[in-house]
């Protein structure tokens, strides 16, 4: 199956089996490796991207699911000169991360948040990111970078 998509602002056209995962496609045929496989069961968010926009576990969602849509990585925050997104560059000041394993869903998470909720608070980002396991931050810094994040994507 021949299936067409845009991948961080560029067209791109993936031959693949019908059964195969959003997050297959990304990490063993474009080499994006910084979305993350974690439980393969949707439960820990390693693996979460943008779906026109709007972020989504990519390892429950088949690759034909999304034909013709627009996905973003977390490959895809940064400018084209290397500038860091508000986000990343947030999570990165507030120590919002440890090992990292995690952080890139949980800033793809994030961002759709702030785009969908510019004015959330700690509770409702807290609430958010149930679905983004981390098991070395305790959420505090994570919930401070979100914060920084969102004044900063205004």
């Amino acid at each position: 199956m021949q299936v067409q998509l845009t991948v961080n602002g560029k067209p791109v056209t993936i031959d693949a089996p019908p059964h195969t995962l959003l997050v297959q496609t990304l990490r063993e045929k474009l080499r994006l490796t910084g979305t993350h496989v974690g439980c393969d069961t949707a439960q820990c968010g390693a693996c979460t991207v943008m779906v026109n926009g709007r972020a989504i576990k990519s390892c429950n969602v088949l690759l034909a699911q999304v034909a013709g849509s627009e996905i973003t990585t977390i490959e895809g925050l940064a400018e084209a000169d290397g500038t860091m997104h508000p986000m990343q560059t947030a999570f990165k000041e507030c120590h919002g991360l440890q090992c990292g394993f995690c952080t890139p869903g949980m800033v793809m998470s994030a961002v759709s948040l702030c785009k969908q909720h510019p004015g959330a608070s700690a509770g409702e980002i807290r609430e958010h990111l149930e679905g983004n396991l981390c098991r070395c931050t305790g959420y505090q810094n994570i919930v401070k970078a979100v914060q920084q994040g969102a004044a900063a994507m205004k």
